[in-house]
Protein backbone atom coordinates (compact mmCIF):
# COMPACT_ATOMS: atom_id res chain seq x y z
CA UNK A 1 0.00 0.00 0.00
CA UNK A 2 1.56 3.52 -1.38
CA UNK A 3 1.03 6.45 1.19
CA UNK A 4 1.79 10.11 -0.24
CA UNK A 5 1.57 11.69 3.85
CA UNK A 6 0.98 10.37 7.23
CA UNK A 7 -1.51 12.49 9.15
CA UNK A 8 -1.19 12.43 13.09
CA UNK A 9 -4.49 13.27 14.90
CA UNK A 10 -3.87 14.35 18.63
CA UNK A 11 -6.32 16.03 20.94
CA UNK A 12 -5.42 19.13 23.16
CA UNK A 13 -3.47 18.22 26.40
CA UNK A 14 -5.45 18.89 30.32
CA UNK A 15 -2.79 21.20 30.76
CA UNK A 16 -3.29 22.89 27.52
CA UNK A 17 -6.95 23.12 28.32
CA UNK A 18 -6.56 24.47 31.29
CA UNK A 19 -4.04 27.41 29.70
CA UNK A 20 -6.92 28.02 27.21
CA UNK A 21 -9.62 28.19 29.89
CA UNK A 22 -7.32 30.75 32.75
CA UNK A 23 -5.31 32.29 29.96
CA UNK A 24 -2.06 31.53 31.53
CA UNK A 25 -0.03 28.72 33.00
CA UNK A 26 0.45 30.93 36.20
CA UNK A 27 -3.30 31.44 36.58
CA UNK A 28 -4.15 27.76 35.88
CA UNK A 29 -1.56 26.65 38.76
CA UNK A 30 -3.21 29.06 41.33
CA UNK A 31 -6.70 27.71 40.53
CA UNK A 32 -5.44 23.71 40.70
CA UNK A 33 -3.51 24.49 43.54
CA UNK A 34 -6.46 26.15 45.43
CA UNK A 35 -8.59 23.72 45.36
CA UNK A 36 -6.09 21.25 47.20
CA UNK A 37 -4.92 19.20 43.47
CA UNK A 38 -1.20 18.52 42.54
CA UNK A 39 -1.13 20.70 39.23
CA UNK A 40 2.70 18.78 38.80
CA UNK A 41 0.44 15.90 37.79
CA UNK A 42 -0.93 18.10 34.62
CA UNK A 43 2.49 19.10 33.84
CA UNK A 44 4.18 15.59 33.96
CA UNK A 45 0.97 14.33 31.85
CA UNK A 46 1.61 16.88 29.42
CA UNK A 47 5.01 16.48 29.27
CA UNK A 48 4.96 12.87 28.88
CA UNK A 49 3.02 13.43 25.91
CA UNK A 50 5.11 15.40 24.22
CA UNK A 51 7.72 13.75 24.64
CA UNK A 52 5.69 10.89 22.89
CA UNK A 53 4.24 12.89 20.31
CA UNK A 54 8.17 14.22 19.09
CA UNK A 55 9.50 10.76 18.88
CA UNK A 56 6.40 9.82 16.61
CA UNK A 57 6.98 12.66 14.07
CA UNK A 58 10.49 12.42 14.17
CA UNK A 59 9.68 8.78 12.82
CA UNK A 60 6.92 9.38 10.62
CA UNK A 61 8.77 12.61 8.72
CA UNK A 62 11.90 10.49 8.07
CA UNK A 63 9.37 8.19 5.76
CA UNK A 64 6.19 10.12 4.43
CA UNK A 65 5.42 14.02 4.41
CA UNK A 66 3.27 15.08 7.47
CA UNK A 67 0.27 16.76 8.70
CA UNK A 68 -0.27 16.96 12.55
CA UNK A 69 -4.22 17.44 12.74
CA UNK A 70 -5.81 18.85 16.04
CA UNK A 71 -9.23 16.77 17.03
CA UNK A 72 -11.31 19.72 16.29
CA UNK A 73 -10.71 19.63 12.77
CA UNK A 74 -11.42 15.69 12.03
CA UNK A 75 -15.19 17.32 10.81
CA UNK A 76 -13.67 19.22 8.25
CA UNK A 77 -10.67 17.47 7.38
CA UNK A 78 -11.05 15.68 3.85
CA UNK A 79 -8.93 12.07 4.24
CA UNK A 80 -8.16 10.30 1.02
CA UNK A 81 -6.88 6.65 0.28
CA UNK A 82 -3.00 7.95 0.07
CA UNK A 83 -3.01 9.30 4.02
CA UNK A 84 -1.61 7.14 6.62
CA UNK A 85 -3.80 7.49 9.77
CA UNK A 86 -2.08 7.95 12.76
CA UNK A 87 -3.84 8.53 15.91
CA UNK A 88 -2.11 9.22 19.30
CA UNK A 89 -4.08 10.31 22.54
CA UNK A 90 -6.26 8.06 24.61
CA UNK A 91 -9.63 5.85 23.81
CA UNK A 92 -11.86 8.13 22.70
CA UNK A 93 -9.34 10.02 20.33
CA UNK A 94 -9.74 6.55 18.18
CA UNK A 95 -13.38 6.29 18.75
CA UNK A 96 -13.69 9.70 17.28
CA UNK A 97 -10.98 9.63 14.17
CA UNK A 98 -12.92 6.00 12.98
CA UNK A 99 -15.97 7.93 12.02
CA UNK A 100 -14.24 10.36 9.60
CA UNK A 101 -11.58 8.07 7.56
CA UNK A 102 -13.85 6.37 5.87
CA UNK A 103 -12.54 2.84 6.84
CA UNK A 104 -9.04 3.46 6.71
CA UNK A 105 -6.88 1.72 8.81
CA UNK A 106 -5.92 3.52 11.76
CA UNK A 107 -2.71 3.02 13.93
CA UNK A 108 -3.38 4.33 17.18
CA UNK A 109 -0.54 4.97 20.01
CA UNK A 110 -0.48 4.94 23.92
CA UNK A 111 1.83 7.97 24.57
CA UNK A 112 1.42 7.28 28.25
CA UNK A 113 1.27 3.30 29.24
CA UNK A 114 1.55 4.14 32.32
CA UNK A 115 -1.29 6.19 32.73
CA UNK A 116 -3.52 5.00 30.14
CA UNK A 117 -4.99 1.22 29.84
CA UNK A 118 -5.33 1.77 25.80
CA UNK A 119 -7.89 -0.99 25.13
CA UNK A 120 -7.57 0.43 21.84
CA UNK A 121 -4.39 1.89 21.92
CA UNK A 122 -2.28 -1.59 20.93
CA UNK A 123 1.01 0.24 20.22
CA UNK A 124 3.44 2.87 22.10
CA UNK A 125 5.44 5.56 20.51
CA UNK A 126 8.54 3.28 20.18
CA UNK A 127 6.86 0.15 18.46
CA UNK A 128 4.41 1.60 16.32
CA UNK A 129 6.22 1.69 13.31
CA UNK A 130 6.35 -1.56 13.24
CA UNK A 131 2.09 -1.56 12.37
CA UNK A 132 3.61 1.03 10.48
CA UNK A 133 5.74 -0.90 7.40
CA UNK A 134 3.51 -3.77 8.09
CA UNK A 135 0.88 -1.81 6.56
CA UNK A 136 2.87 -0.42 3.77
CA UNK A 137 3.22 -4.25 3.01
CA UNK A 138 0.01 -5.47 3.29
CA UNK A 139 0.91 -7.72 5.88
CA UNK A 140 -0.73 -5.70 8.68
CA UNK A 141 -3.25 -7.37 11.53
CA UNK A 142 -6.23 -5.63 11.08
CA UNK A 143 -9.46 -5.69 13.41
CA UNK A 144 -12.60 -4.69 12.42
CA UNK A 145 -15.16 -2.85 14.37
CA UNK A 146 -18.60 -2.58 13.83
CA UNK A 147 -20.24 0.93 14.26
CA UNK A 148 -23.54 2.08 15.15
CA UNK A 149 -25.83 4.81 12.45
CA UNK A 150 -28.26 7.04 13.52
CA UNK A 151 -30.35 8.04 10.67
CA UNK A 152 -33.33 10.88 11.17
CA UNK A 153 -35.91 11.09 8.80
CA UNK A 154 -34.71 14.23 6.79
CA UNK A 155 -31.74 11.95 5.65
CA UNK A 156 -29.32 13.58 8.41
CA UNK A 157 -27.00 10.62 10.20
CA UNK A 158 -24.10 10.27 12.60
CA UNK A 159 -21.97 7.24 13.40
CA UNK A 160 -21.11 5.97 16.86
CA UNK A 161 -18.03 3.93 17.56
CA UNK A 162 -18.64 3.25 21.04
CA UNK A 163 -22.24 4.32 21.50
CA UNK A 164 -25.03 6.66 21.32
CA UNK A 165 -26.97 8.34 23.99
CA UNK A 166 -30.76 9.73 22.83
CA UNK A 167 -32.53 12.10 25.36
CA UNK A 168 -32.43 15.48 26.37
CA UNK A 169 -29.58 17.29 26.78
CA UNK A 170 -29.96 18.40 30.21
CA UNK A 171 -31.01 16.81 33.80
CA UNK A 172 -34.80 16.92 32.74
CA UNK A 173 -36.59 13.41 31.80
CA UNK A 174 -36.63 12.92 27.49
CA UNK A 175 -40.23 11.95 26.37
CA UNK A 176 -40.30 9.70 23.48
CA UNK A 177 -42.11 7.10 21.18
CA UNK A 178 -40.12 3.66 21.06
CA UNK A 179 -40.91 1.25 18.91
CA UNK A 180 -38.41 -2.00 18.77
CA UNK A 181 -39.59 -5.87 17.20
CA UNK A 182 -43.02 -4.80 16.59
CA UNK A 183 -43.88 -2.97 20.35
CA UNK A 184 -44.41 0.54 20.27
CA UNK A 185 -44.79 2.44 23.89
CA UNK A 186 -44.56 6.07 25.29
CA UNK A 187 -41.53 6.32 27.54
CA UNK A 188 -39.87 9.30 30.07
CA UNK A 189 -36.78 8.13 30.84
CA UNK A 190 -33.09 9.11 31.64
CA UNK A 191 -32.41 8.58 27.83
CA UNK A 192 -31.35 5.59 25.76
CA UNK A 193 -27.87 4.08 25.79
CA UNK A 194 -27.23 2.19 22.10
CA UNK A 195 -23.21 0.25 22.29
CA UNK A 196 -21.73 -1.10 19.98
CA UNK A 197 -19.36 -4.11 21.09
CA UNK A 198 -16.45 -1.73 21.36
CA UNK A 199 -18.97 -0.07 23.58
CA UNK A 200 -19.67 -3.02 25.42
CA UNK A 201 -17.03 -2.62 28.16
CA UNK A 202 -17.92 1.44 28.46
CA UNK A 203 -20.76 2.97 29.24
CA UNK A 204 -23.18 -0.26 28.85
CA UNK A 205 -20.91 -1.65 31.54
CA UNK A 206 -21.53 0.82 34.01
CA UNK A 207 -25.61 0.05 33.77
CA UNK A 208 -24.96 -3.79 33.77
CA UNK A 209 -23.35 -2.66 37.44
CA UNK A 210 -25.90 -0.73 38.19
CA UNK A 211 -28.44 -3.50 37.93
CA UNK A 212 -26.16 -6.05 39.54
CA UNK A 213 -26.03 -3.14 43.00
CA UNK A 214 -30.28 -3.13 42.70
CA UNK A 215 -30.15 -6.69 42.74
CA UNK A 216 -28.15 -6.89 45.73
CA UNK A 217 -30.58 -4.41 47.34
CA UNK A 218 -33.69 -5.92 46.95
CA UNK A 219 -32.09 -9.51 48.14
CA UNK A 220 -31.50 -11.34 45.15
CA UNK A 221 -28.39 -13.52 44.29
CA UNK A 222 -27.26 -12.79 41.12
CA UNK A 223 -23.93 -13.26 39.41
CA UNK A 224 -22.44 -10.01 38.25
CA UNK A 225 -22.47 -10.07 34.27
CA UNK A 226 -21.60 -7.91 31.87
CA UNK A 227 -22.70 -7.44 27.89
CA UNK A 228 -20.44 -9.45 26.11
CA UNK A 229 -20.23 -8.26 22.57
CA UNK A 230 -17.52 -9.08 19.65
CA UNK A 231 -16.45 -5.79 18.20
CA UNK A 232 -17.25 -7.12 14.67
CA UNK A 233 -20.53 -8.42 15.94
CA UNK A 234 -23.27 -7.17 13.63
CA UNK A 235 -25.12 -6.45 16.37
CA UNK A 236 -25.91 -3.43 18.66
CA UNK A 237 -27.39 -3.39 22.60
CA UNK A 238 -29.81 -0.93 23.68
CA UNK A 239 -30.71 0.02 27.09
CA UNK A 240 -33.20 2.80 28.37
CA UNK A 241 -31.62 4.19 31.50
CA UNK A 242 -34.62 4.93 34.40
CA UNK A 243 -37.76 4.64 33.06
CA UNK A 244 -40.67 5.91 34.67
CA UNK A 245 -44.09 4.42 34.77
CA UNK A 246 -47.27 6.54 34.89
CA UNK A 247 -50.89 6.46 33.83
CA UNK A 248 -49.39 7.58 30.41
CA UNK A 249 -45.73 6.22 29.80
CA UNK A 250 -45.10 2.49 29.78
CA UNK A 251 -41.24 0.38 30.69
CA UNK A 252 -42.38 -2.77 28.85
CA UNK A 253 -39.39 -1.95 26.14
CA UNK A 254 -36.20 -1.60 28.42
CA UNK A 255 -33.48 -3.21 26.17
CA UNK A 256 -32.86 -5.28 23.41
CA UNK A 257 -30.09 -6.36 20.75
CA UNK A 258 -30.46 -4.29 17.44
CA UNK A 259 -29.50 -6.12 14.14
CA UNK A 260 -29.52 -5.85 10.09
CA UNK A 261 -32.97 -6.70 10.18
CA UNK A 262 -34.28 -5.48 13.45
CA UNK A 263 -33.29 -1.73 13.81
CA UNK A 264 -34.78 0.33 16.67
CA UNK A 265 -37.10 3.68 15.86
CA UNK A 266 -37.45 6.18 18.47
CA UNK A 267 -39.95 9.56 17.68
CA UNK A 268 -39.44 12.31 19.58
CA UNK A 269 -41.87 14.40 22.02
CA UNK A 270 -39.21 16.69 23.50
CA UNK A 271 -40.51 20.61 22.69
CA UNK A 272 -36.14 20.88 23.19
CA UNK A 273 -33.13 20.03 24.44
CA UNK A 274 -33.83 16.93 22.51
CA UNK A 275 -30.19 15.24 21.37
CA UNK A 276 -28.65 12.63 20.07
CA UNK A 277 -24.47 12.20 20.54
CA UNK A 278 -22.27 9.55 20.28
CA UNK A 279 -19.12 8.63 21.90
CA UNK A 280 -19.72 10.94 24.74
CA UNK A 281 -18.45 13.62 22.39
CA UNK A 282 -21.36 15.89 22.65
CA UNK A 283 -20.15 18.13 19.84
CA UNK A 284 -20.78 15.26 17.79
CA UNK A 285 -24.73 15.69 17.92
CA UNK A 286 -27.81 15.60 16.19
CA UNK A 287 -31.07 17.69 17.75
CA UNK A 288 -33.60 15.76 18.24
CA UNK A 289 -37.33 17.51 19.05
CA UNK A 290 -40.84 17.37 19.22
CA UNK A 291 -41.32 15.63 15.48
CA UNK A 292 -37.64 14.01 14.79
CA UNK A 293 -37.90 10.28 14.11
CA UNK A 294 -34.44 8.24 14.00
CA UNK A 295 -33.92 4.58 12.97
CA UNK A 296 -30.40 3.24 15.05
CA UNK A 297 -29.00 0.39 13.42
CA UNK A 298 -25.85 -1.55 12.13
CA UNK A 299 -24.01 0.84 10.33
CA UNK A 300 -22.69 0.15 6.87
CA UNK A 301 -19.08 1.94 7.53
CA UNK A 302 -16.77 -0.41 9.34
CA UNK A 303 -13.38 0.52 12.10
CA UNK A 304 -10.29 -0.42 11.10
CA UNK A 305 -7.57 -0.45 13.87
CA UNK A 306 -3.87 -2.02 12.78
CA UNK A 307 -2.98 -4.42 15.76
CA UNK A 308 -0.07 -5.94 17.20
Amino acid sequence: MQFERAIIIRDKTRLEQLIERFNSKEQARFYIERLGSDFDHFQDEHDQFYKSLKIVENKVSSLFKTKTLNRSFLPTYIFTAEDLIIVIGQDGLVANTAKYVNGQAIIAINPDPGQYDGVLLPFNSNNFITGVNDLAKDSAILKSVTMAEARLQDGQRLLAFNDFYIGASSHVSARYFISFQGKKEFQSSSGIIISTGAGSSGWLSSIFNMAYNMNQFTGQKTKHQQAKLDWDAQKLIFVVREPFMSQVTQVGIGFGTITNNQPLEIQSEMLNNGIIFSDGIEADFLSFNAGSKVTVGVAKEKAVLVWC
